[in-house]
């Protein structure tokens, strides 16, 4: 038996009132998921409504897809807390041990906490980044300067295989500038962060080297928390500590990793999407990058594509309606940007054809959680797409672009490979001091021009690794 809301949606009267583990909610990753994710999302609200019951790898859990529900969640940071504490089936003990995203949830750092912890972390984070994210500040505008020489590097070595050819975007550009970005926040010395960087890739796609990769990473970022606890510097993790000089060794540790990891993901996935939306577009969308309206080109991608399409989870601190349920005490609760990106109620009134974009996405969260790094995630994304679109004199996609190979995970969809064909602008790269376009910090100032040792950067894992992805012109 079916009753149609008010809003059109279809929900189940006999299951309204039933606890979400009695009602064998359907798997959320399966392969239709991985694939086309909007066909998920519409079969589940359909069914359900705004609010749905879904199993995510063996563990139940409510899914909220409507846009109206999702601020609902994210604005209302009492009635639904973070924090796994809160979360009555892990109390009780029914969530298995083994659970496949247990020890991405289980790095208590700022994007997961709750409880009273919480607002003082939350504090030192803004003022933390703040040197970095606001504009006037000199350590933004030498981050901004780092950037560039960054994604510089990055394209001269692209190039070495000829003024043309074919590239991977996503592997050789989108994922590792943002991640040198990151250890430049961070302030790893030399090139030592390189293999740092390796390893948080091995991290973030899950694989079989995941685990012994998640202990290397968090034990060389103790050994860089250890650094700026003796000599502190113009970084990250040094304003971090000067802010909140209460955290321990292990839990500065966690931070940096939940800088290095979100950051990285989130923005690597957000160029190589404002990538394909410009290469795949209409001749107005490379106008309005030519007139210097990147953003813009960002905020449509994170209205159709969000990289992050479902926040880690919240949980209900009493009995409350949503949607077309009511959500037990306890229970875990994923709001799905993407899903609420979709939702009619919203869509519907989003201009696609505008050249201004709406600013009402939930990209970057809502209310008072929402990202602390946003504004700085976005310069590092603007920056790395202009910057490709100026060096290069064409680039063409290699694949139609409904052939685009796409990786889900729980949390983050981006591409796992972007090939493109390309060829370089005559321009000269512009010279920079020292023979070597890359600024690195140690724990002198953030952004300064400090030349690394060529030869110490050659020798590095991550070096190698892009080095070996050159492929020769065609």
């Amino acid at each position: 038996m079916v009753r149609e809301t008010q809003s059109g949606e279809v929900g189940s009267v006999e299951s309204r009132g039933a606890g979400l583990e009695a009602m064998s909610p359907e798997p959320l990753l399966t392969r239709d998921y991985e694939t086309r994710p909007s066909l998920v999302y519409e079969r589940l609200r359909q069914r359900h409504g705004a609010v749905a019951p879904v199993d995510l790898l063996g563990v139940p859990a409510w899914l909220v897809l409507g846009y109206r529900e999702a601020l609902q969640v994210l604005q209302d940071d009492a009635g639904w807390p973070k924090g796994l504490e809160n979360w009555r089936a892990r109390t009780e003990g029914r969530v298995p041990a083994d659970w496949p995203l247990g020890p991405s949830l289980e790095v208590n750092h700022v994007l997961i906490q709750g409880g009273p912890g919480y607002r003082p972390l939350r504090t030192a984070w803004d003022q933390a980044l703040k040197p970095f994210q606001d504009p006037r500040n000199p350590q933004a505008k030498r981050l901004k300067t780092a950037v560039t020489a960054y994604a510089d590097e990055l394209i001269t070595l692209m190039g070495q295989a000829g003024g043309t050819g074919l590239a991977d975007l996503s592997a050789q550009f989108s994922r590792p500038l943002p991640l040198m970005v990151a250890s430049h926040l961070l302030g790893f010395p030399g090139s030592q962060g390189d293999d740092a960087l390796m390893d948080m890739w091995r991290v973030l796609d899950a694989g079989p080297d995941a685990g012994p990769a998640l202990d290397r990473l968090l034990g060389a970022l103790a050994e860089l928390a250890q650094l700026k606890l003796r000599t502190p510097g113009e970084d990250f993790p040094s304003h971090l500590l000067a802010a909140h000089p209460d955290l321990s060794l292990d839990e500065l540790a966690r931070e940096l990793f939940m800088l290095l990891g979100m950051t990285s993901d989130h923005v690597g996935i957000l160029i190589s999407n404002t990538v394909v939306e410009v290469l795949s577009g209409e001749n107005s969308v490379r106008a309005s990058l030519s007139a210097g309206m990147v953003r813009e080109a960002m905020n449509r991608v994170v209205m159709r594509k969000p990289p992050l399409v479902n926040f880690v989870p919240r949980f209900a601190a009493k009995d409350t309606p949503l949607g077309n349920y009511t959500i037990r005490a306890g229970d875990p609760v994923w709001v799905s940007s993407a899903a609420a990106h979709a939702d009619p109620l919203f869509a519907d009134h989003v201009a696609t054809s505008t050249t201004v974009s709406t600013r009402a996405h939930l990209s970057w969260g809502a209310g008072p959680r929402q990202c602390p790094a946003r504004e700085l995630a976005s310069t590092v994304a603007a920056v790395g797409v202009g910057r490709l679109f100026e060096r290069f004199a064409h680039l063409d996609l290699a694949l139609p672009v409904d052939q685009l190979p796409w990786r889900s995970s729980p949390f983050m969809r981006g591409l796992r490979s972007l090939p493109v064909r390309y060829e370089l602008a005559p321009t000269p790269e512009r010279p920079v001091a020292g023979g070597s376009a890359v600024a690195s910090t140690g724990a002198g100032e953030a952004g300064a021009a400090v030349t690394p040792d060529p030869s110490a950067r050659q020798r590095s894992s991550l070096w190698r690794y892009l080095t070996g992805l050159i492929r020769p012109g065609r």
